[in-house]
């Protein structure tokens, strides 16, 4: 029967039917096609082969004892590593239920005895073929995945450098250094860190969100870059109509923001970002601007930020002549506590101030 032809290279399949006549015959055949046969003789010897050959395919009877082959192939579906694996039914019995039966829990198809080879034959043909073409699909998804994760990836490296790229622009216009911005980045962390450790904000800070903010916090200045830097860097009282164009930035900002966001599949990072720029500068007790919000409508990464950018520019001895002392940046965030401040975050704040930078 042509069997020199087998390759050790060649599809493996494996037979499973407790009749040792049954396997033989399907043996042959199999070898005939010049594929590789794989017997057992119950469901339990045929889970093991499958762990240790993985076979291209399996045919099995379906009448066996202690495991028949529906049981078989429910636990083969059921295994991640195995489910791809194509299942053909052999069976004495023609009832339509019992097809129906093998197809509903995942087999591909379904042959009767006594064996006819050139219908075996064309069965496991059209099976082996359509699960080389899964797998070549499968491949070409993994393969296309890939290439436009990497595009992907490199298009939101292109627009984080843009934006950091607007960062430098905007420390030129307000004064800041870079050291002082990582100060502001590692404080804010440092604070949504602790604030995570309490009964109230635990179930709204993750481990991403403390991460997020780190990286959020840069950016929500970036609508000062509309402002004229004169304006912007001014130490005297501003006018009114100066002060009104200042305060303007918060709106750019969330504008620009916005439309980054609206541009790519971004993920919450832009969102934190374009709510700091947005409300950073609203009041626990609703005076602030520039829309007014109080209490908690305003956003938890605006509240940290807000008081975390207040205790670095009062202990700053670059930005201030007269830097403060941490004790004294607190006695005076702390008459502001409940008016600019969430009080419950100050107080947080005020408990892990040795750690801040």
């Amino acid at each position: 029967m042509g069997h020199e032809n087998v390759n050790r290279e060649a599809p493996r399949i494996l037979i499973v039917d407790d009749v040792e006549e049954n396997r033989f015959v399907l043996r042959d055949i199999i070898m005939d096609m010049g594929y590789l046969p794989i017997l057992t003789e119950n469901g339990i010897q045929a889970l093991k082969m499958v762990e240790r050959y993985r076979p291209q395919l399996i045919i099995s009877d379906v009448a066996m004892p202690e495991m028949d082959g529906y049981e078989l192939c429910r636990k083969i579906k059921e295994n991640a590593d195995t489910r791809d694996i194509p299942i053909v039914f052999i069976s004495a019995f023609d009832d339509p239920s019992d097809i129906v039966r093998g197809f509903n829990i995942g087999g591909e198809d379904y042959i009767t005895k006594p064996f006819i080879p050139e219908v075996v034959k064309a069965r496991v043909g059209v099976h082996l073929k359509l699960a080389e073409a899964k797998n070549d699909m499968l491949e070409i998804n993994r393969q296309l995945q890939t290439s436009v994760s990497e595009q992907l990836r490199q298009m939101e490296m292109e627009k984080k450098n843009v934006l950091y790229a607007l960062l430098r622009v905007i420390r030129e216009s307000v004064g800041y250094d870079a050291e002082y911005m990582e100060r502001v980045c590692y404080d804010c962390r440092t604070l949504a860190e602790a604030l995570q450790l309490s009964v109230e904000y635990s179930p709204l800070i993750s481990d991403g969100y403390i991460d997020m903010i780190e990286l959020a916090t840069p950016l929500g200045g970036i609508g000062k870059v509309a402002i004229p830097s004169d304006i912007m860097q001014k130490k005297e009282n501003l006018t009114p109509e100066e002060r009104e164009l200042r305060q303007k930035h918060t709106m750019i900002g969330a504008q620009i923001l916005g439309d980054i966001k609206d541009l790519g599949d971004y993920n919450d990072y832009i969102q934190m970002a374009a709510d700091i720029a947005n409300y950073h500068h609203e009041n626990w007790d609703g005076s602030g601007y520039p829309t007014g919000k109080s209490g908690d409508e305003i956003p938890l990464a605006a509240q940290i930020v807000a008081v975390i950018h207040a205790y670095c520019a009062l202990t700053d001895g670059k930005r201030r002549q007269e830097p403060l002392k941490r004790e004294e940046a607190l006695a005076e965030l702390e008459l502001d506590a409940g008016k600019k401040y969430n009080p419950e975050i100050f107080k947080i704040l005020k408990k892990i101030s040795r750690q801040l930078h």
